[in-house]
């Protein structure tokens, strides 16, 4: 690439010339590649990595419980915000649109839940939990067009943009835009390790600090566990933690998931991208890394400012190639995740699996969507019935990869209470009121179509044909 002191002069020239973004735009994208150009992809050094003690990492069972009575609750929370990252789409899982308004149960969309949650929270104590919704260009506008429907509800919810900066092309290291793709795919939001500048950019976090506000809970808005916890919260305030990331026990499903560990006397997040290949197969082991984190995190306002405005925040940057028309691009991302570690009093909470609850994919549709859960008062609360503390498995075929594909071709979603897990493929249809229990796995031969009958219940079987049912 040769001299990237004249590689970036060259790249902040053409950036100067962008009129679609802002000079706060402009300056952190700079400071961004000026930072990857003279790192390169940072790697971790393996030997130094320790796992956290108990200080660093506490069990939840361990965490004081907060006071009971109205009063001190509503002081509590009335210190708390919400917020919530919305900038992505629901394209994988075949929507238009932000994903956050795909509905998810009952006729609820994410969105309508988190707001239902709230709600209850302000009007059960009284307080004033506002929701931040972190957006992208991809989402505002739709986003903005949808909140309408909340303008009665008795909460505050105010929106800011993540940043939009352009895809630089690999083979001059200059801006997509530049070369006259001007359009969307010519820029990219550079991850939600963004979030913290975009708060302090926008002008939220000062409006938030003015009105007594000291603590921001982060979560992806397609993480249904991810609910405001008044012992999280009390904790973090009686013991002035800056920061607290939520952890929970791995299981194989979590092998790629990011774990917390103790490095040189500080916890910190260790991601897959951050593993040397040599030790990546130890990364994934169960025994050595215990935990892997939610990306439910808490953090302080005011140290969020302090950080952002001295610049301290220097994430570890994931270069992120993709194609756009054939011409190789890379967009270099951060997590904010990665963040935890300039905090000071930073800890981690180790917390039931129940906070961890995302919807990524139509097989996670089904489990929310049973009986295996339930709502009540927008929150998705789990049947008691089911003894397993794991969820199934579930593996469903392209057939069912898109939302609308997957509600046509079950008239009803199945009883899964007693499920270990399910593998689906081909060409199947689900009637009404079916029951699986056990171990299941249900083949259609190619080229032929397999209706499982209304009231069917599968104990235990593998399903090649109508035969077997």
């Amino acid at each position: 690439m040769g001299n990237s002191d004249e590689t970036l002069e060259k790249l902040r020239s053409a950036v100067a010339t962008l009129e679609q973004i802002s000079e706060k735009e402009k300056s952190g994208f700079i400071n961004l590649v000026s930072r990857y150009l003279s790192l390169g992809a940072e790697q971790i050094e393996w030997h130094k990595i320790q796992t956290p003690t108990d200080e660093l990492l506490l069990p939840y069972d361990t965490l004081v419980h907060s006071p009971q009575d109205a009063e001190a609750i509503k002081k509590l929370l009335d210190k708390l915000v919400v917020l919530k990252l919305n900038g992505g789409l629901g394209t994988t899982m075949g929507c238009t649109g932000p994903k956050s308004v795909i509905e998810v149960r009952d006729g609820f969309t994410f969105l309508d839940l988190i707001v239902l949650q709230i709600e209850f929270l302000n009007k059960k104590y009284g307080c004033n939990v506002p929701l931040l919704l972190m957006n992208s260009f991809n989402t505002n506008e739709d986003t903005q067009k949808i909140l309408e429907k909340y303008s009665t509800s008795n909460i505050e919810i105010h929106t800011f943009n993540q940043s939009k900066y352009p895809r630089l092309v690999v083979d001059d290291f200059l801006p997509l835009p530049c070369k006259g793709r001007t359009g969307k795919d010519g820029w990219y939001p550079p991850g939600h390790g963004d979030v913290y500048q975009c708060l302090v950019n926008s002008g939220k976090l000062d409006m938030l600090l003015s009105q007594g506000k000291e603590y921001v809970f982060i979560a992806n808005s397609d993480n249904l566990g991810a609910t405001v916890d008044l012992n999280i919260l009390n904790h973090l305030i009686q013991n002035q933690n800056e920061v607290c990331v939520e952890v929970t026990p791995k299981t194989l499903a979590d092998v790629k998931g990011g774990t917390l560990i103790s490095y040189e006397g500080k916890i910190q997040l260790l991601e897959i991208a951050q593993v040397p290949d040599e030790y990546v197969s130890e990364f994934k082991s169960i025994q050595k890394f215990k935990i892997f984190n939610t990306n439910n995190l808490w953090l302080n306002l005011k140290a969020i400012k302090r950080l952002v405005e001295g610049d301290a925040l220097k994430m570890e940057i994931i270069p992120n190639p993709k194609e756009v028309d054939g011409v190789k691009v890379l967009q270099l991302e951060t997590a904010y995740g990665a963040a935890v570690k300039f905090f000071d009093n930073a800890i981690g909470i180790n917390v039931p699996r129940s906070r961890f609850l995302p919807v990524k994919a139509t097989s996670d549709f089904l489990l929310v969507q049973s009986d295996l859960y339930t709502l009540v008062d927008g929150f998705v609360i789990r049947n008691k019935a089911r003894v397993n503390p794991s969820n199934p498995s579930i593996e469903l075929g392209p057939e069912f990869k898109k939302v609308g594909d997957f509600l046509r071709r079950f008239k009803s979603i199945p009883s899964i209470v007693e499920l270990d897990s399910l593998k689906v493929s081909g060409d199947v249809w689900f009637g009404s009121g079916v029951v699986l229990k056990g171990k299941v796995s249900i083949t259609a031969k190619p080229g032929e179509i397999l209706e499982i009958p209304d009231g069917s219940l599968i104990d235990n079987k593998e399903i090649n044909g109508p035969e077997d049912i």
